[in-house]
């Protein structure tokens, strides 16, 4: 790969990264119940995971997609019902303190899993691919993958971080619950491209 591109694909990872979506209001939403460290396993899984999925996306599955427009409709349903589903838990999730230590952030297979369902990470995986891997050879797609990973987890731990901060705004059980009410709704408004796009 050449350098313009490089730096292309160095500037789309990190656009499409960094931006809200759901990884980045889930982190934020993490960050703020739980602290950073105990949402490492999460942000570790959307980075890994989603680098996983790039790799898989590239070296075949994209074709799949695109071939298979019933496939596509499918993978629309199920990634609206999960999301609907998240920001359902993540609205009605108690405070820390007040679950009787049932509340713990998503985990690393979770948030990996997660992003085969999460609209904006087949986005960001099906547009690298096409414009800096167009031959979906094995090392242009690798590298797409890599960057992607490298780029993505430090962007998204910036989310995780922002919500740390805000933790310590959100002194009360139901400064929280309004948060965690924000989050969702953010999290359903993310949405909209998905269902009438």
């Amino acid at each position: 790969m050449d350098q313009p591109l490089f730096l292309g694909l160095l500037a789309f990872a990190f656009v499409t990264s960094v931006t809200p979506g759901p990884n980045n209001m889930m982190l934020l939403a993490s960050g703020a119940n739980f602290g950073f460290s105990r949402s490492v396993p999460h942000i570790l899984g959307i980075s890994l995971g989603h680098m996983a999925m790039t790799l898989v996306v590239g070296l075949g599955l994209v074709s799949v997609m695109l071939a298979v427009p019933a496939a596509q409709v499918a993978l629309k349903v199920v990634s609206v019902v999960c999301m609907l589903w998240l920001a359902w838990k993540l609205a009605h999730a108690a405070a820390p303190g007040d679950s009787g230590g049932k509340a713990r952030p998503m985990s690393f297979l979770q948030a990996a899993a997660f992003q085969w369902v999460n609209p904006k990470a087949w986005a960001m995986s099906l547009g690298a691919v096409a414009a800096y891997a167009p031959d979906q050879s094995v090392g242009a797609v690798a590298v797409v993958a890599v960057v992607f990973g490298a780029v993505n987890l430090p962007s998204v731990s910036m989310w995780t971080l922002a919500g740390g901060a805000l933790r310590r705004w959100l002194t009360s059980p139901a400064q929280l619950v309004a948060f965690n009410w924000t989050m969702a709704g953010l999290l359903v408004l993310s949405l909209v491209p998905v269902v009438w796009g």
